[in-house]
């Protein structure tokens, strides 16, 4: 498995975490890999921002 895929999993994985309601310290990638700990990020913060109500 190449890193693409891994950081489209992680990046899933991170979305899936935020809709759950799960803690945002909860991510699996520690200091091991920083890139898949910044797609893991990237995708949580999209669902949040998905699910919070609009700015007026």
């Amino acid at each position: 498995m190449g890193f693409r895929e891994n950081a489209v999993r992680a990046r899933q994985a991170g979305a899936r975490a935020a809709l759950t309601g799960r803690p945002a310290t909860d991510c699996p990638h520690r200091g091991d890999e920083p890139l898949l700990r910044a797609a893991w990020v990237r995708g949580y913060v999209a669902a949040e921002q998905q699910l919070a109500p609009p700015e007026p």
